[in-house]
């Protein structure tokens, strides 16, 4: 089997593991000293912490969860080295479907260890994309302003920087 599929393999077992509300199973998809942020920016450390947290969830508000997602992609850092892209939710027990504002980006450091690969570092944090407001919008030229005023009574950052017309 291919490194790629391994991982790949290793994602839906960690996901399955979720599901099944299994935190042992899950936890021993991830390093003894993992790291691990979970989306609302917690971060857990040990394999030991991650299980622990884990089964609190699974036995508690996350009952009866599934975890579902995929790989978006692989980039293989060196021969026992390989960050990963994914994309995925959480699916409560009394929904069918993942709500898009509950969908996930994970960045995921996976390494190569004896008993195969594992995740020694997980990022997850909430896909919510921001609209940029173009330079002549309301909001672009409030700011502008608002800087401008702070400055005149001397507020703000005490390095001063050009402002755009």
């Amino acid at each position: 089997m291919t490194d790629d599929a391994q991982l790949r393999g290793l994602f839906d077992r960690m996901c399955r593991a979720w599901t099944d509300g299994d935190a042992e199973a899950y936890g021993a998809c991830f390093t003894e000293d993992c790291d691990y942020v979970s989306f609302d920016g917690t971060r857990i450390l040990g394999r030991g912490s991650v299980v622990e947290s884990h089964d609190a969830l699974f036995r508690g508000v996350l009952f009866g969860s599934a975890l579902v997602g995929e790989i978006d992609s692989i980039r293989h850092l060196g021969d026992d080295v390989a960050l990963l892209y994914g994309t995925g939710s959480v699916v409560v027990a009394w929904r069918s479907q993942p709500p898009k504002r509950r969908l996930t980006r994970n960045t995921i450091v996976a390494v190569r260890t004896v008993d195969g690969w594992r995740f020694t570092a997980i990022h997850n944090g909430r896909i919510r994309p921001v609209r940029i407001p173009v330079s002549d919008s309301f909001a672009a030229r409030a700011a502008r302003s608002l800087v401008q005023a702070t400055r005149a009574m001397g507020l703000g950052r005490a390095q001063p920087t050009d402002v755009p017309a």
